[in-house]
């Protein structure tokens, strides 16, 4: 069943009853497909504030903004009405009561629940400084990079603020449209807080071998212009001329609707190692989820393949059935010009360095860590960033790796 939701005066609708995920993203789409391919028949409900099917976000910064790509779905609409998932769409959650077991939605519909499952991944940061000025834009939802795209295809100079993954992939997007960009990061390197400056150096060699002006250590102090914006000035004092602003300065758990529920927040929602929050009978997973490691540390992963692991564990665990048990090792990838930049494991700034390979555009670095292993990342060489997932999940002595 799909139904597209507006605002409207009709007033409270109650609603049967049964599992309900609040999120337009992968881990919602994720969540439910498990759920009926694990055999639960009930009632299942997608909410989401956007209008659209639930769609993948990566495209975003790359296909979708170059116009390579428009249809993003997931799932196309046959596959909910096939599978008995009913789709609100357009009406955000703004309330959950735990002790009721509801949710509230934007339009005063009240959807009771058995089990909740908090989907609602991540807003983006915006500059609260700035002034209203058309040509400033940020990207998360399908429509930002649409509106994007229609800026970009109209744009000479850009300045994209923040070399995060976001900002690089937009960089990269708009160098292939032929918009000259300007590259602004406060931090010594792009990735440098992820990555480690070493390695962040050879991605703003990248970006500036195909034509970016990257400024690091550097941010903006001023944007200017009448109605439209036309002017950046950096701190440094220096003005750069500008028809389109990007501001990537990353994005924080959407978890404002949960306020007075109870759920603990903590950067992001607070779950044990199966989704579980504090709350009974209401999960979480995806960007907005805090997860307990093995260690019995809180950690919220932002990765893509991250999603479809959480789904595995929360859904038998939301049945009341085994949950597996896996060693996962987390990966990422982050698509700039013709290179693919993955990452295997948890390599940290602070991590051990050892570039194994660099042909001044390619290359492959290990991480260590107390004499360990502990990641890989590599630009353009997929193969041997993959070969090293066994090693990776079984802590292998650097000193073998290097052999």
């Amino acid at each position: 069943m799909y139904e597209l939701l507006v605002t409207s005066s009709e007033g409270v609708k109650e609603f049967d009853s049964g599992i309900v995920i609040v999120g337009g993203g992968l881990a919602a789409a994720r969540t439910a497909e498990q759920l009926r391919r694990a055999g639960y028949a009930g009632r299942l409900t997608i909410v989401s504030d956007e209008v659209h099917l639930p769609y993948d976000r990566p495209p975003l910064s790359k296909e979708v903004l170059r116009s390579e790509v428009d249809d993003v779905a997931l799932k196309p609409r046959e596959f909910y009405d096939e599978k008995d998932i009913t789709l609100r769409l357009g009406s955000a959650a703004t309330s959950l009561d735990t002790s009721a077991q509801t949710v509230t939605l934007a339009d005063g519909t009240v959807l009771g629940y058995d089990e909740l499952v908090i989907a609602t991944g991540l807003v983006p940061r915006r500059i609260p400084a700035f002034p209203d000025l058309d040509g400033i834009r940020v990207l998360r939802s399908y429509d930002e990079s649409m509106a994007l795209r229609e800026r970009a295809s109209a744009a000479q100079h850009a300045v994209v603020i923040g070399a995060g993954f976001i900002g690089c992939e937009v960089a990269a997007s708009l160098r292939g449209l032929d918009v000259g960009v300007v590259l602004v990061e406060p931090q010594p390197t792009p990735l440098a807080s992820v990555l480690g400056e070493q390695i962040g150096e050879l991605v703003a060699r990248l970006h500036r071998d195909e034509g970016v002006d990257v400024r690091l250590g550097l941010g903006v102090a001023e944007v200017r212009g009448e109605g439209h914006v036309d002017t950046v000035v950096l701190t440094d004092g220096t003005e750069l001329t500008a028809d389109l602003v990007v501001v990537g300065i990353g994005s924080h758990p959407a978890t404002d609707w949960l306020d007075g529920s109870g759920i603990a927040v903590d950067n992001g929602v607070v779950c044990d190692e199966a989704g579980r929050t504090s709350a009974p009978s209401v999960w979480a997973l995806g960007d907005v989820a805090s997860w307990r490691d093995p260690m019995g540390h809180q950690a919220r992963v932002e990765h893509w393949s991250n999603v479809a692991d959480q789904a595995r564990v929360v859904v038998p665990a939301m049945l009341g059935n085994d949950v597996p048990a896996a060693v996962v090792v987390p990966y990422f990838w982050s698509d700039q010009y013709d290179v693919k930049i993955q990452c295997l494991g948890e390599p940290h700034a602070t991590d051990i360095v050892h570039l194994v390979e660099d042909d001044g555009r390619k290359f492959l670095a290990y991480y260590e860590r107390d004499g360990v292993l502990v990641g890989v990342v590599g630009a353009g060489m997929p193969g041997k960033v993959m070969k090293t997932r066994a090693k990776i999940a079984g802590a292998t002595p650097i000193s073998e790796v290097l052999e």
